[in-house]
């Protein structure tokens, strides 16, 4: 019996997500759209690749959440995204309003559900999401970190001139302008980057504009589109959290999870390094932070915090 993974949305990262899903042979597809014309439509072409990709699962798009039942996985990424000049407050209440549909749409169907939130302003409609539907939190987690960091390897890997494989390093903290790239658990052929540093390999300089590129990675490419945003790279980070969950492969991976001590922070949703198996986010893993990284990481809180009490303001009953 296949595992069944529902894509909320299929925009993009929704379509992308369950061509993936079909060709890595993960699990059964069910692609949720409004626009049903458009879930049922991509999910067919998808389908129609099954003899080349030699895959035999089971694809369907569909506008109704009772076709969502019992899904092992939920990948959320409907919602509008960012347009040019949209800020992040003007995404939030448009967002906020589909998250709360969704998460009515989901609670009752697949309350056992590993749920991924892929929808922007990240941290807080991930947040959101936990408080409407009520899943329990170690289940309900957003995708933003494992793609942050994706981004910033892939920039060293280019500067450096060497494979990504052989670049460890990640990033934390609120998806936004704020998140922080740790920089001092960058390791490059195991050696750490502030010894290439000192080597004269790569100034201070180089990876201050590399830390800001990753920063505003998403409207760079957003800037390139004009109509839409990234969803190759988004997709695929979102597949990496949900086979770690279905396979309990344990992998550590920066995710926005829940926080309740860790870090000295209480009652939010960050990025910060978690285990995912089985059972959901299994654990926090706390990192030794220096001054500088504590710093940037509790701005970064404090943008989450900032932004979450604006969505309260839209939404009183959050």
């Amino acid at each position: 019996m296949n595992k069944k993974i529902t894509l909320i949305g299929a925009g993009q990262i929704g379509g992308t997500l369950a061509h993936l899903i079909a060709t890595k042979k993960i699990g059964d597809v069910v692609l949720f759209d409004v626009a049903e014309g458009i879930a049922k439509g991509k999910a067919l072409d998808i389908a129609q690749s099954s003899p080349i990709e030699n895959f035999d699962i089971n694809i369907t798009g569909t506008s109704k959440y009772s076709d969502t039942k019992d899904s092992d996985v939920i990948i959320i990424t409907a919602g509008v995204p960012r347009k040019p000049g949209m800020t992040r407050d003007d995404l939030l209440e448009i967002n906020l309003k589909i998250i709360k549909q969704v998460a009515n749409g989901i609670k009752d169907t697949s309350p056992n559900a590993f749920v991924i939130c892929i929808t922007n302003p990240l941290d807080v409609i991930v947040m959101a999401l936990q408080k409407y539907s009520g899943l329990p939190k170690n289940k309900v987690v957003g995708m933003a970190g494992i793609l942050d960091s994706s981004r910033f390897i892939y920039f060293l890997s280019q500067e450096l001139k060497i494979s990504v494989s052989k670049i460890k390093s990640l990033v934390l903290g609120g998806h936004g302008d704020t998140m922080v790239a740790m920089v001092n658990h960058t390791f490059i052929n195991g050696t750490p980057i502030k010894e290439l540093i000192k080597a004269g390999k790569i100034s201070e300089k180089r990876i201050i504009e590399i830390i800001n590129r990753t920063k505003t990675g998403g409207a760079e490419i957003v800037k390139y589109l004009e109509k839409g945003s990234a969803f190759y790279a988004p997709a695929s980070s979102g597949i990496e959290m949900a086979e770690s969950y279905l396979k309990d492969q344990k992998k550590e991976l920066p995710c926005a999870a829940y926080i309740n001590g860790e870090y000295d922070v209480k009652d939010i949703y960050a990025g910060v390094p978690v285990i995912i198996g089985k059972n959901g986010v299994e654990k926090i893993i706390e990192l030794k932070l220096n001054k500088d990284e504590k710093e940037n990481f509790s701005k970064s809180i404090n943008a989450v915090k900032e932004l979450f009490n604006a969505a309260k303001k839209i939404d009183p009953s959050l």
